[in-house]
Formats: structure tokens, C-alpha cells, sequence
């Protein structure tokens, strides 16, 4: 009909970074299994929650195939998680190393450019929790007609208190409660408590979310006239890239001359086409206990308990057990925060839920291996755990996933005793081959070369008795890999 527009449909491909180590959550978010990964709230994991919610549609536009940027040590934690929601993902790409976020969404930026420098793409963290997708989804929407322009959109969170661990933005005029861009005024580091207050009391800050909307073309545009430097390295890093086992490897030596820098200082702070889209339905970074305790839904009495945590006459405080068989009590406590595993036991005062990170410099001085490595150590075909140990002996719990495998290796130093207490696995042990079922065992002896395979549909769990007089992880040699693992 005249005078009439056509409507505007647009695709918009999630950016999802889940690089991340945080220590704030320790001990159930360490260095080699960090939060996004583990099922803080619910069943489900903070990963496979943002792939959820960056999926699906909203007004005037649709989410498309992520691509999600990650380490080595993650990756198969990634393509698990992905499969678990049914995603199949544009490109998981491999950073050779720590290069901070301005690099990595360069580097994402460069990878859709090459097939459509107009394509835009929404940038989030992938250790958040935004409980409304729906409403996430409408302030996308919200932003795409400020990226439409050229602008470089970031999303600011109505504060709800006067929070000093994050930054805030400055817009140039208090939110309506329309959700409609404002232009960034500027950008304001974490205050001090005072400042804080007086930044909420304005009503012209919002607290600094992470998460941006733009087309690649513009952010490679950005940083042409900002950051060069960054840029020189991260280009020739994605031309480089190869393929590996279905991940997309950037070339490490280009890659490793980035400057470990933020897109907020890289480009956000010095940028003067910046919009601002107000969310207030609901974000947080869980960036410390009190948060989740926040999130978990506490009772009356501001008691939240989750797996075998009992409380009793207690107000105010967290107790949680992550830890299979162990029961946490707590008794009269007030204002604290107990998290037990199966290695390591937290307990704070809730007003001090900032300091864990404390915790973990203290045992890398005492050199615990708490401070960073999980009790299950996952691997591409699944994990293990270790149950005891011993001077010359140690056994494990091992679970390998459907049609995974471990690698065909050997050991110098110690023998191997396999139980299988649930599936069936096809075990070679030399040049003969056994199918075992639950309560079957074999034996492996030191230099026989050897491997298990999941060829069912459940996963098979089998206990590990090791033996010897080395039971170090790097006594293995490895003949066939589908890991291409050395």
C-alpha cells in the first residue's frame, strides 16, 4: 500500500565468550571447570542458559547459529554443552591464548565479515543470568534501530543498589522506561561507596551489563580509527585460522602479539557513535555467593540450601554441597555462606563474599591443588574423579561418554584393574578385544597398549584401580588419539 515501510527482518548471530576463570565462586568455579560451566542455579548450566536465551526470535528479528570463542581447555566442554541444547554452532573458535575481550570479538567480527560485512551480531558473557528472555529478546530489538545507523550499541542494567564491583554508564538523559537507546554520555569506573550512591540517587547511570549489539562492519570500523595495534594482530589471527577436529583454530603467533586489552578500553571508551539500550527486568554477573544466595530463592527466613545441605535455626545464609554422599549442616548460623565438595569446604561471612578470591591466592601459595583444578577432571570423551590414593596405588571413578573413547595408549610405570559398574565397553588390551558389562573387570598390565570404547547409548562408569611406582598423568603414551591430543 503507499506510504507504507516495509518491515525490516533482521538475523543476528550471538557472540557468546566463555573463556572465563573466575575465582569469586571457588570452590565450585575453578580455573580448569570456571562457573559458566557448572549448574549453579538449577539444572542447568550458565553456558547452555545463554544459548537458550540467544536463540529463537523476537520483534523484528531472528537469532542465527553462534559462534562461541573459548580456549583449548574448554573446547569439548563447549561442543557438549552445545549438543546438549540441540545447537549446532556457526564456529566455536580457539583463542591460543589469554587476550582479554577486545581481541576476541575483533576476532569474531573479522570471521562473520568475511561472509557478510553487514551481518550483526550481539555480544554477551556466557557466566550471566537474565531470568527474562523474553524481555531480554525485546530489548534487543530495541537496539537493532540504533545499529541500523552505524551506532555501537552496549546495554545498561537499572541499578538496583549501590553496587562499587561494577562499572556503570553514563547516559545523557534518565531512562523513560520506553527500553529506547540513549546516547552514552560516558563511561564511569567502579565507584567507591559513596559515589556509588550518588550515581544511583541521579538516575542517569546504569550498570555496565558487557553486552553489545552491532554490525561486524562498524566494530571493524572502530577499531580502524581506535586501536590499529589490536586490529594488526587479530586479522592476520583469523586469516591464519585452521580448522581442528570441527573447532576453528586461530593462528597463535599472530594471535600471541594482541594486546591483552577490554573492549571497553579498546574501543567502548574512546568510540563517539555509542548508544545505550535500558534493561531493568532482571541481570546479574554472579560475581560472588552473596549473588547466588541472592538468586536461589532464600525462604522466610533468608535461607537458600541446595543438594544435601540441611539448615537449622539459621537466618540469612547460603549452605549448599556439591558433593555426592555429603551432608552439610548448619546450626544457628546467621549471615554466612557454606559451600562444600568433595576436596575443599568454603565457609564466609556473607558480607565478605568478594574476598574468596583470598581463599584461592592463599592455597596457590600453600600450593594445594584446590585452588585451581576441579575434583572431576573433563575430558573430550567424558571425566574422572579420583576416589583415593595412596604411595603406590589410586582409584578412580571414570565415566566415558556414547561413542566416545579414550585414546589407545600404554603406561611405563603402572598397571590398570577396570570395573565396570554401568554400560557396556569394548576393551583392547594388546591385540585382543572384550566386550564388558556391569560387574565385569580385565586387567591391564604395565606396557600393554590398551583402550575403552562407549560404543552404546548410556554412559559407561567404570572404577580405575591404578598400581605401580609412578601414577603421574604424564606417564602415557599416546598411539591413536580421535582428540588429536599428544
Amino acid at each position: 500500500m503507499p506510504g507504507t515501510e516495509e518491515k525490516v527482518f533482521q538475523q543476528v548471530t550471538p557472540v557468546i565468550l566463555a573463556g572465563g576463570s573466575g575465582t569469586r565462586l571457588w570452590p565450585l568455579s575453578r580455573k580448569s571447570y570456571p562457573k559458566q560451566f557448572v549448574p549453579l542455579l538449577g539444572e542447568q548450566t550458565l553456558f547452555r542458559s545463554v544459548v537458550e536465551r540467544l536463540s529463537g526470535a523476537g520483534e523484528g528479528f531472528a537469532f542465527g547459529r553462534p559462534v562461541v570463542l573459548t580456549n583449548a581447555t574448554f573446547r569439548f566442554i563447549v561442543a557438549e554443552q552445545l549438543a546438549q541444547e540441540a545447537v549446532d554452532p556457526r564456529a566455536i573458535i580457539i583463542e591460543p591464548s589469554v587476550r582479554n575481550t577486545a581481541p576476541a570479538i575483533l576476532a569474531a567480527a573479522l570471521h562473520l565479515a568475511a561472509g557478510d560485512p553487514d551481518a550483526v551480531m550481539l555480544v554477551a558473557p556466557s557466566d550471566h543470568v537474565v531470568p527474562d528472555a523474553e524481555a531480554f529478546r525485546a530489548a534487543v530489538s530495541q537496539g537493532l534501530a540504533a545499529s541500523r545507523t552505524g551506532d555501537l550499541v552496549t546495554f545498561g542494567i537499572q541499578p538496583a543498589r549501590p553496587e562499587t564491583g561494577y562499572g556503570y554508564l553514563q547516559v545523557v538523559a534518565k531512562p523513560d522506561g520506553s527500553g529506547a537507546p540513549i546516547t552514552l554520555k560516558r563511561f564511569v569506573e567502579k565507584p567507591d561507596a559513596a559515589r556509588a550512591q550518588e550515581m544511583l540517587a541521579s538516575g542517569d547511570h546504569l550498570w555496565n551489563a558487557g553486552i553489545f549489539l552491532f554490525a561486524a562492519r562498524d566494530l571493524i570500523a572502530a577499531f580502524e580509527r581506535h586501536a590499529p595495534d589490536v586490529l594488526a594482530a587479530v586479522r592476520p589471527a583469523v586469516d591464519g585460522a585452521e580448522g581442528d577436529l570441527g573447532f576453528l583454530r586461530l593462528a597463535a603467533e599472530a594471535w600471541d602479539e594482541a594486546p591483552d586489552i577490554s573492549i571497553d578500553y579498546a574501543i567502548m571508551e574512546r568510540a563517539d557513535n555509542l548508544s545505550v539500550v535500558p534493561y531493568d527486568s532482571g541481570w546479574s554477573d554472579l560475581g560472588g555467593w552473596d549473588a547466588v544466595w541472592s538468586h536461589a530463592g532464600p525462604d522466610g527466613d533468608g535461607v537458600a540450601v541446595s543438594g544435601g545441605a540441611t539448615a537449622i535455626d539459621c537466618g540469612d545464609t547460603l549452605l549448599r554441597s556439591d558433593s555426592e554422599g555429603m551432608e552439610l549442616v548448619g546450626i544457628g548460623l546467621n549471615n554466612i555462606i557454606a559451600v562444600a565438595m568433595s576436596d575443599a569446604v568454603l565457609i564466609a561471612d556473607k558480607s565478605r563474599s568478594q574476598d574468596v578470591k583470598l581463599a584461592v591466592e592463599a592455597l596457590k601459595k600453600k600450593g594445594a591443588v584446590q585452588a585451581e583444578a576441579f575434583p572431576k577432571d573433563h575430558r573430550p570423551w567424558g571425566w574422572w574423579e579420583r576416589l583415593v590414593m595412596g604411595e603406590r596405588f589410586q582409584v578412580k571413578r571414570i565415566s566415558v561418554l556414547p561413542g566416545q573413547s579414550l585414546s589407545l595408549q600404554s603406561h611405563f610405570h603402572r598397571s590398570e584393574h577396570w570395573i565396570v559398574v554401568e554400560g557396556t565397553a569394548r576393551v583392547t588390551v594388546g591385540e585382543e578385544v572384550t566386550l564388558l558389562t556391569e560387574n565385569q573387570s580385565i586387567y591391564v598390565p604395565a606396557g600393554a597398549k590398551h583402550r575403552l570404547e562407549n560404543p552404546g547409548k548410556i554412559p559407561v562408569e567404570f572404577i580405575e584401580v591404578q598400581t605401580g611406582t609412578y601414577l603421574g598423568e604424564d606417564d602415557i603414551i599416546r598411539y591413536e588419539d580421535r582428540y588429536a591430543r599428544k
